[in-house]
């Protein structure tokens, strides 16, 4: 089987997602903020189920709009009624009732600037209403954040980024995998055999993480296996996190040429060789050399090399690797 056949997901991966990027006339104005690229491309891939805190805690649409209020170390989501309300509980409870009642979520995509839902870039204000941060997060986010550790998360303006957009696509892959491939039915030789088809994916990312792991799996045998490998699964996320780089994929590259070297004749060698190079020179995208390699892998196969995720952690049709 080709590498090409075992490495992504083929059905639609459950994401949750901000209701007024898909659409739907929930903000504060009564109108929507529809990301087209979610509605549109994601949504072939993932199985967008939308939230809105503002709606769930019953404020409606439209109505008075919210801020972040206070001192940097607490702000609070105030909305600005008659007497202005304070809906930093509600918000922070819906974010657990989320998590409680959402378990088979592999990521979210939030609104950004929201002060329930942005994450990155969300405004705080004093009580004189004077700009005191522009890197806040919005409650209902912030919580999210909190109590589910390592779910991978992304703003949608954000997505508009070519190598945001593929970190967050892949790390929601890897999270879906593990979570309905491999955690169900743990063992350690299931783990193993995880970290085994992540290792270059992983190298490429964050190769000080990447020698972390080999010594926490090199006894298994531990009273709390379950445990072990939560703290395996949460550095892995922590690496992927991470932004590959032309230098980290390019030595990636070259590890994975030395699967077919001595199999293939002179000329398709010096081919690959010469298309790693044009792609550690930023002439050509990493889809080019990769192609030739998952080519090269499928006439020769090796089991190692064939199962590693770097070849494809996502589906192709994304064209995400045509820009890296």
């Amino acid at each position: 089987m080709s590498a090409e056949a075992k490495t992504v997901a083929t059905t639609r991966i459950p994401v949750g997602i901000s209701a007024c990027l898909m659409g739907e006339k929930v903000r504060y104005d009564a109108q929507h903020k529809r990301s087209n690229y979610c509605k549109e491309v994601l949504s072939q891939y993932f199985d967008f189920q939308t939230f809105c805190p503002e709606m769930a805690i019953g404020l409606g649409a439209p109505r008075p709009t919210i801020r972040l209020v206070g001192q940097l170390d607490d702000l609070r989501a105030i909305q600005a009624t008659e007497v202005p309300r304070d809906v930093t509980d509600e918000l922070s409870s819906y974010a657990d009732t989320v998590r409680a009642d959402q378990t088979q979520l592999c990521g979210f995509v939030f609104t950004e600037k929201s002060p329930s839902c942005g994450v990155f870039r969300v405004r705080g204000y004093n009580e004189k209403g004077n700009n005191i941060s522009d890197s806040s997060r919005g409650i209902f986010a912030k919580r999210l954040m909190e109590i589910w550790p390592h779910l991978p998360v992304e703003e949608s303006g954000r997505l508009n980024d070519p190598d945001l957009c593929e970190n967050f696509i892949l790390r929601v892959h890897a999270w879906h995998e593990w979570h309905n491939e491999v955690l169900p039915s743990l063992t350690p030789h299931s783990l193993i055999r995880f970290w085994s088809n992540y290792k270059y994916l992983v190298l490429a990312h964050d190769e000080k993480t990447y020698r972390k792991i080999g010594p926490l799996l090199a006894n298994l045998a531990v009273e709390d296996f379950s445990a072990l490998a939560d703290s395996f699964f949460a550095l892995l996320m922590q690496a992927l996190e991470k932004p590959s780089t032309r230098a980290s994929n390019t030595n990636v590259l070259q590890h994975l040429r030395g699967f077919v070297k001595d199999a293939v004749d002179e000329i398709e060698c010096q081919t690959l060789n010469q298309l790693i190079d044009q792609y550690r020179a930023g002439i050509v995208p990493l889809i080019v050399p990769l192609s030739m390699l998952r080519h090269l892998l499928a006439r020769h196969p090796d089991t190692y090399a064939n199962e590693q995720r770097f070849l494809q952690p996502y589906p192709d049709s994304l064209g995400l690797r045509n820009k890296k």
